[in-house]
């Protein structure tokens, strides 16, 4: 359903939306069939139809030329939303009220027909979205050119590779100047250089005030476009704001899982501890301490890796270092003459390995630390930046604030 005439294009308002789906039919095997009729048996009605729901309780408001970002594990419900934003399907249950044309990219080659050829593919979609013909003819030469399918436009998208058949399908959904531009996690299909160009449009679209929806298992791409963050869980919004603070909770999330899963199974025991100068609390720019304690059944010589990240098991910077332990417990300490990461949650992890590269014990975090000092400089939006490095900086030659003259 449209948000009536008052509200301006590019708003989405979602209210207590909730989505189900019939769980998969068992396959026709003797022991899964007894215990279907054992189930019925116990569970009466309740066990002949099962569902799983989707979608919980889902209740956000997108303003018009707002950029977010939309993320979670894989089954979250991310691409589900998506696909009720885009009228694909429908909710179980709630209220969705969009207002504006759609431009939707949620799969590789959604919205175009493989029997059609490009140029047709362009006008097709282009009367979906409600344009006129002229206008579609107006923007035909930019799609093309950022698709980058000048020799192919004229031929049927099935004889199209996956990469020409994205990048076709993301600049119609882009170029056509959609109020609301819904994007899923498509853009891994193509090159760094097309993913940058992606990316580059998208800030382009969201300054001629178009409203994005943005999902992606990348979180580097996702900061570097949208200024507010949703994570999806089990189909429930679990956090919703401005987009480092929503990743740094699914951050935090994913590591505090990592932990708890650690079962200790390595053959060299690994814990560590973290803090600043004299025992201080850590911060930026200052020395950074770590004090390990290693555990081995016999002496031996072993390389130890060492990584701070506030994500998931890539590391913001690793360390190497080569030991000779002794039977029984060592001690060691690293000291990191100046922290390099803004303030934050960070996580500690470790691994060890034999001279010859055999595992002792794996990649896994051992300890989580916060860290004081200043918050991490903007960067140009559209950008991705690959680590959160925090350089300190002295600027000469220009002021800090913009002053502006008056006459009387």
């Amino acid at each position: 359903m449209s948000i009536p005439g008052s509200a301006p294009p590019g708003s989405v308002h979602v209210d207590q939306l909730w989505k189900r789906f019939r769980a998969d039919r068992s396959r026709p095997v003797f022991r899964d069939e007894v215990t279907r009729i054992a189930d019925r048996i116990r569970l009466g009605r309740q066990a002949a139809t099962r569902w799983r729901w989707a979608l919980r309780d889902v209740r956000l408001s997108i303003e018009p030329g707002e950029s977010v970002g939309l993320f979670g594990a894989n089954g979250s419900g991310k691409s589900t939303l998506l696909k009720i934003l885009t009228r694909v399907m429908y909710p179980t249950a709630g209220s969705l009220r969009i207002a504006g044309r759609v431009g939707a990219l949620i799969e590789v080659k959604a919205g175009i027909h493989p029997d059609l050829t490009g140029r047709e593919n362009i006008f097709l979609y282009g009367s979906i979205l409600g344009l006129r013909r002229p206008d579609i003819a107006r923007r035909f030469d930019a799609i093309v050119e950022f698709a980058d399918v000048g020799d192919a436009v004229d031929r049927q998208l099935k004889y199209y590779s996956s990469g020409m058949a994205m990048r076709l399908g993301f600049a119609v959904a882009a170029f056509l100047e959609p109020s609301i531009l819904l994007v899923d996690e498509v853009l891994a299909v193509g090159d760094a250089e097309f993913q940058q160009r992606c990316l580059d449009r998208m800030r382009a679209v969201l300054n001629e005030g178009t409203t994005l929806v943005y999902v992606s298992h990348d979180l580097a791409s996702i900061e570097a476009i949208a200024k507010r963050g949703i994570w999806l869980r089990d189909g429930i919004v679990r956090a919703d704001g401005p987009i480092r603070e929503s990743l740094g909770a699914y951050r935090h999330h994913i590591e505090s899982a990592a932990l708890t899963s650690e079962d200790g199974s390595g053959q060299l025991g690994l814990a560590a501890m973290v803090s600043g100068p004299n025992g201080s609390a850590p911060a930026s720019q200052q020395p950074l301490q770590i004090d390990l304690t290693l555990k081995s059944r016999l002496p031996q010589r072993v390389v130890l890796y060492l990584g701070v990240s506030e994500g998931p098991a890539a590391p913001v910077f690793s360390l190497r270092h080569e030991a000779l332990l002794g039977e029984g417990v060592t001690h060691s300490t690293c000291t990191i003459e100046a922290a390099p990461l803004p303030r934050g949650h960070y996580y500690l992890w470790l691994a060890a390995t034999g001279p010859a590269g055999g595992d002792l014990t794996p990649w896994h975090p051992v300890t989580s630390f916060e860290l004081l000092g200043d918050e991490l400089d903007a960067t140009l939006p559209g950008v991705v930046r690959l680590s959160p490095v925090h350089v300190k900086a002295r600027w000469q030659g220009t002021t800090s604030a913009i002053t502006t003259a008056s006459s009387a």
